[in-house]
């Protein structure tokens, strides 16, 4: 994958994020708000915790920091992968905004 396709696929990522972050807010009264600085995407929680996204061009991957701590993940046959783990991004930023929540939230990345 070539930069201007990584940078692609990470606004849609990071768009789709911010746009069911939004649908939390309005249709599942689960207070969280988004804020976004170019390729950073912040969900703030109502306890102040935050889940912080963005891509890092250089490696071709996207980044994720939480309470739970830091992941990056890689794209693997058009799935984004962390480096260590191997768990998906999507069940990941499920279960970490989850946590932060306290309420079911899942993530669907495009």
């Amino acid at each position: 994958m070539n930069e201007s396709e990584f940078l692609a696929l990470a606004e849609a990522i990071l768009d789709a994020i911010e746009a069911q972050c939004d649908h939390w807010f309005e249709q599942l009264d689960i207070d969280v708000e988004s804020a976004r600085s170019g390729n950073v995407l912040t969900l703030t929680f109502a306890d102040r915790s935050q889940v912080v996204i963005n891509s890092q061009s250089p490696m071709r991957e996207m980044w994720v920091a939480a309470r739970s701590g830091g992941f990056h993940y890689r794209q693997v046959d058009g799935r984004w992968i962390d480096t260590r783990s191997g768990e998906e991004m999507a069940a990941a930023l499920s279960r970490i905004c989850t946590e932060q929540a306290g309420r079911p939230i899942t993530v669907t990345l495009p």
